[in-house]
């Protein structure tokens, strides 16, 4: 009798112990789904914030030092934080006001090691300057992030347009100018 109290006991035991324990561990890190919706929101949030203007959500986005890079559809180049924030007179001035954003085609991977990431997309990102539509539209939009201490920064971003979208652009509109050309004046 006393035999089968005791395995009674060890048994209620070893299942407290074994119930307890898995109470007490920490958490399972978030896999690769959990860090594919944060990169997702950092993500949105580096174009979104300039519908209300809010710059320290856009300061939240990016890294903050001198490897920063910015590429953009022009020949110019953005490297590191400093050059990148005298772009916040342009932005914060009440003459410009975005107007609609839009990412399509968003695909994010992250490398094995989870603390590097990379994305492409197709962007709308429109606006006006002083009353004047301005901004881009369909461009393609890449970049890179790192995990630091926890938090997913943008490192690099490229911005460009498709060549053969571009000179068909073009196309249409000397077409169209020239068509205007020829029309018999009154």
């Amino acid at each position: 009798m006393k035999k089968i109290l005791f395995l009674i006991l060890l048994i209620v035991v070893t299942l407290a112990l074994f119930l307890l324990s898995s109470f007490m561990l920490p958490a399972a890190p978030p896999g690769p789904a959990a860090d594919s919706a944060v990169i997702e929101k950092v993500i949105r949030d580096n174009i979104g914030w300039a519908l209300t203007k809010d710059r320290p959500l856009l300061e939240s986005t990016m890294a903050h030092d001198g490897r920063l890079l910015i590429i953009n559809p022009d020949s110019e180049v953005t490297a590191g934080w400093e050059q990148f924030a005298k772009g916040f007179d342009f932005w914060l001035d009440p003459r410009f006001k975005a107007t609609r954003t839009d990412i399509r085609d968003l695909r994010i991977d992250l490398s094995p090691s989870g603390v590097t990431a990379w994305w492409s997309c197709v962007l709308d990102d429109l606006g006006e300057w002083d009353g004047k539509p301005i901004g881009w539209k369909d461009t393609r939009w890449t970049g890179v992030l790192e995990k630091r201490a926890g938090r997913w920064l943008i490192v690099q971003m490229h911005f460009s347009f498709a060549a053969d979208k571009v000179a068909a652009d073009v196309k249409d509109k000397l077409e169209a100018e020239a068509a205007g050309e020829t029309r018999p004046k009154e």
